[in-house]
Order: structure tokens, then sequence, then C-alpha cells
């Protein structure tokens, strides 16, 4: 078939020689006056009127003693200096939207060695050319100290509201001289010591960054024997078969190409889908760092028909899926496919939706976000995650043996990895949703045809794995909804809204004939006893489809959900 792919070109990369790639903005020194301009101005101006809620994470008391400590020493600090004062009190937000753009003010430099991480483990992805044969090895300390501490103290620097985004960034200026001494990690001037698990070691001196331009390098993409057919393209989205059972989306931006719209692209998807057999797709959010998370409905449209004919749907995440990317990867989810690969770098509830900001004397630059974002409130698949890296339901490391080989560990597994093994983690102490138990309970109905003509209800987004139960308990009373014909399914079950649709679905059934011996008589609990539908409750009591001894104040899980299904399912004859 046809390779699909759009030529829209994203930024091509810098030099290949160059180890450390930090812009800079060429600007005067500043005077006391005008630092102090600048740091109040992002403190009111920026953090605390625009941001939405800047003391989430730390007490205000913090960022003031914080910013009393940058004030005491404004006259005597560097460019450089001043630059990560103004990016540790930043970091206190929290929020991996929020952030100062590293090196808009001054010329940092750096030592000559990058790292990658593969697994759990870090190992040197470029050096200089006389320590070739240590290319490739794995790293165990940094300045004397384990990698993770290192990354710790690089915490108070970089904000970020989960691990997986703080290493990212930590890989990105690992080699950053400045922030070494910054953090008291290294003494000024002095070398940094790489320790290697093989026994060796480097000695790096500090290099400026005309110097470190100028050097030559040795990297891991100059020993890779090839590629896979799945590295990332320079292209904002692309598809294609690898098999006669594999199609493969590559997903690299939350925006639309001028020269292929997503209207197109996902018609030229659904044509292939037709034209092939394909038991799975596979669809690649680990190049996407966001952008608009909208873009990509017409493909989930697509793909939740392919999904209706039988066809497994596999998101594939890794550390570089964000932002909008990581709203999609929980859809995909909210569709009842499988994520896969390793730990995202966005997290499930997040702030964004970012402008940008430029302080007034300096010109530095930042980013901050405008809202919270918070899945866990409307979609069922985010349901009990918070602030959190958003976790794969099926862990895929990329291995250094791999990376070498040209492979894609992710993919390989993916196309060899039998059917009951890509299934969504269960996540059964998560909160039991509206819509998740009409599906459980239209499982126990065993799940009858439904015509989904239009969406059952207003607020219902057409992908959800749910939605043919949603449609049958509409069509058959169970579920009526609300207001403007809402049905709220992502909110999270009261016991009360359990014994309704318990009592409706029993009587659609024709549980309350099957078995009168399993009725309940005894006086019902006094969180149940008073309230909305209160004859559907205390019928649902009587029948014995609510368990006695359960605290009915509180709310359900997802265990509990799939208990009341099969004791629904255990009373129809």
């Amino acid at each position: 078939m046809k390779k699909l792919k759009t030529l829209a070109r994203r930024t091509a990369g810098l030099c290949l020689s160059v180890l450390l790639i930090v812009p800079t903005l060429a600007v005067e020194p500043l005077s006391t006056g005008q630092r102090q301009e600048d740091l109040d101005f992002l403190y009111e101006k920026v953090l605390v009127e625009n941001h939405p809620n800047a003391f989430a994470n730390t007490p205000e008391s913090e960022f003031l003693a914080l910013k009393a400590e940058i004030e005491d020493r404004l006259e005597q600090s560097s460019g450089t200096e001043f630059l990560l004062d103004l990016m540790r009190l930043t970091a206190l937000v929290g929020d991996s939207h929020t952030q100062i753009s590293v090196g808009s003010l001054a010329d940092f430099r750096g030592y000559p060695f990058t790292m990658v991480r593969r697994g759990e483990k870090w190992y040197l992805s470029s050096v200089i050319p006389e320590d070739r044969d240590l290319l490739c090895q794995e790293v165990t300390a940094l300045a004397g100290k384990p990698v993770e501490e290192i990354i710790e103290a690089y915490g108070t620097l970089f904000s970020s509201d989960n691990p997986v985004h703080l290493r990212r960034q930590f890989r990105q200026s690992c080699n950053v001289a400045d922030i070494y001494e910054y953090l008291g990690l290294v003494k000024a001037g002095e070398p940094l010591s790489v320790t290697l698990k093989n026994g060796k070691s480097l000695s790096l001196e500090p290099l400026s960054l005309e110097s470190m331009n100028q050097l030559e390098a040795v990297r891991i993409s100059d020993v890779i024997k090839g590629e896979p057919k799945t590295a990332a393209a320079d292209a904002y989205y692309l598809a294609k078969p690898l098999s006669e059972e594999a199609y493969y989306i590559q997903y690299n931006t939350c925006q639309e190409a001028e020269d292929l719209s997503m209207e197109d692209f996902a018609a030229a998807v659904a044509k292939d889908l037709t034209a092939g057999q394909y038991s799975r797709v596979l669809l690649d959010l680990r190049n996407n760092g966001g952008g608009s998370d909208g873009v990509i409905w017409p493909l989930l449209e697509v793909l939740r028909k392919a999904m209706d004919g039988g066809t497994k749907l596999v998101g594939l995440i890794g550390e570089r899926t964000f932002s909008s990317a990581l709203i999609n990867a929980v859809e995909i989810g909210e569709m009842g496919g499988v994520l896969a690969g390793e730990p995202a770098g966005g997290s499930v509830c997040h702030f964004g939706a970012v402008h940008t900001f430029t302080l007034p004397n300096s010109k530095v630059r930042g980013q901050l976000s405008s809202k919270f974002i918070d899945l866990n409130t409307l979609l069922d698949a985010a349901a009990g995650r918070g602030v959190e890296a958003l976790e794969p339901d099926v862990l895929v490391y990329q291995t250094m043996e791999d990376t070498l080989n040209g492979k894609d560990s992710l993919v390989e597994w993916c196309l060899t990895a039998p059917a009951q093994q890509l299934v969504p983690a269960n996540h059964y102490d998560a909160p039991l949703t509206r819509g998740r138990f009409l599906g459980q309970l239209y499982e126990a109905a065993g799940s009858p045809a439904v015509e989904l003509e239009e969406l059952p209800f207003a607020d219902s987004f057409g992908i959800e794995w749910y939605l043919p139960a949603v449609a049958w308990a509409k069509a058959a009373g169970i579920a009526r909804g609300g207001a403007e014909g809402a049905f709220s399914a992502a909110r999270p079950l009261t016991w009360r809204e359990a014994a309704v649709f318990l009592a409706r679905a029993a009587e659609v059934l024709g549980v309350s004939a099957v078995d009168p011996s399993k009725e309940r008589r005894g006086p019902i609990p006094a969180a149940l006893a008073q309230g909305w539908e209160q004859s559907a409750v205390t019928e649902a009591w009587d029948l014995g489809l609510l368990p006695a001894d359960a605290d009915f104040a509180r709310g359900l899980t997802r265990s509990q959900g799939e208990e009341l299904a099969a004791a629904l399912a255990g009373r129809i004859g």
C-alpha cells in the first residue's frame, strides 16, 4: 500500500559538532535596579497575577523567602547566576508548562559529553574522539554522586510536575557546567567527574560555548546500524503498514499540516484499513510534544470504527509524550485502546494552555500556564489519576542493544505480542464512573446489539469504549441524563446512583421475578434512606442487589462495580 505522509517539515536540528546546545541572547549588563524590576515582574505580574494557582505545590512563604534571598545578591550575581535564580524561583510552581527559557540571558559553559537513558540506566551518547571507546558505556555517577541524586538537585531549577519530565529536562542540560556549579555539585572552574560502570571515569573541564561549538564529537548515531522503519520522521503525521496484520501511524505534533489536512489524512487511513485485514493499529505518540489536542479527532473517529470491527488499537507513549499529546493518549484509553511503552513526560492532570512572556529589561523569555486541565473529571480513563506521569498499560523499554542494532524495541514487541497481552490495565481501585458502571451492566446483560445512529447524550464524545452501553441504557430507560441532555459519564458514581441504575436494570432484565427468595426485607441503611429516586433505591436494597456491609457514604471503585454487575448477571434467568 502507498505510504501516507505529509511533506510539512519541522525544525531540522542543530550542527552535529555541537555537544552543548544553548541559545543565547546578547544584552548589555543589567543594573541592580533593572534586575530588581525583572524579578518583581516575574513574581508579581507573571506568577502571582497570571498563573491559575502559583502556590498549588509550594507555599507562598517559600516563594517570598527565595525572592528575598535573590534580592540580597542582585548586585553580586553574574548574568548567568541571575538567570538561574529566576529559573529556581519559577521552579517552585511545580508546573511543567511554566518555565524560563534556558539560555535566554547568559553564555553557559559546558562539559564535552551528553547522555541518553535506556530503561532505568544512563549511557554516554556523545564524547570527544579520544574517548571514543567509552561511547555507550553506562554512567553510574556524576560529580561523585549517583545520577538520580543529581537529577533530584536539578529539580530545584527546572519546573516539573512529575519525575519523567524532570529526567528529560536533566538529559537536555546534563552537560551545563554553570548548573553544576550553581547547585554546589562542582566547585567553580573544576572538572566534572563522570563515573562509568566498567570502572573507568572521565574528568571533564568546563569549556566556553565557543569552544564547545568547535569540538568534534563522536555520537551514538555514528555507531548505530541503520534505523527502524518507525524512526521519527520529519513530518507532522504519516501512516503505513508494517505487516499484513499491523498498521502503523506516527503522530509527531498536534498540529495540522498545510499540505495534508487531518481530514484527508484520516480518510486515507480509513481507505487503507478497509482494504487491509489488520488485527492491530499502532498509533505512535512517542515523538509528540503537544500543540492542540483536538487536531487528531478525525483520525480517532476512523480508528473507533476500526475498533468496532475488531481491530486492536495500541497507543505508543514515552518520555516525549507531553501536553496535548498526553491528552490524546488518555483519549486512546477512553476508546478502550491499550497504551504501551514508557511513562509519558506529561501528567494526566496538569496546568497547561500556555502563554509566553518576556521580562522587561533582560528580555528573558518564558511560558506560563493559563488553566488547570483536570482530565480526572473529563474522561473515565483518567478517573482517580492526578498530577502524575501517565503510565503505560504495558511497560516496554527501548534497550541499548536494540538502539545500536537499529531496532524499535516497543514496536518489535507490539508486532509479536499475543492479543491477550494487549489489554488496558485494570486499575481496580480507581473511582467507578457512571459511564463505566453502565458498561459493566451492559456486559452483565449480554451486550445486546445497539444501533448508534446518533450520540445518546449531548455530552457524549462518540469514541468511548462504553458508548454502546450508554446508548443501550438510555434506550432501556436505565440512564436518563440530566440538564440539557447531558449524562456526565466521567463523573464518579455514588451508591445512590448505583442503586437506581441497578433497580432500573433489574426491571428491564426481569430480575425481580427470577428469585424472590433472595429479596432482602431488612431496614435500608441510613445513608440510602432518603433522597433522589428513593423508590428505586429501596427496591435495589430489597432485591438484595446492594451489599449489606458497604460504606454507602463513600464512592465506589471499579472492582465494586464489577461485583455489583456480576451479582446482577447471576440473577438473570
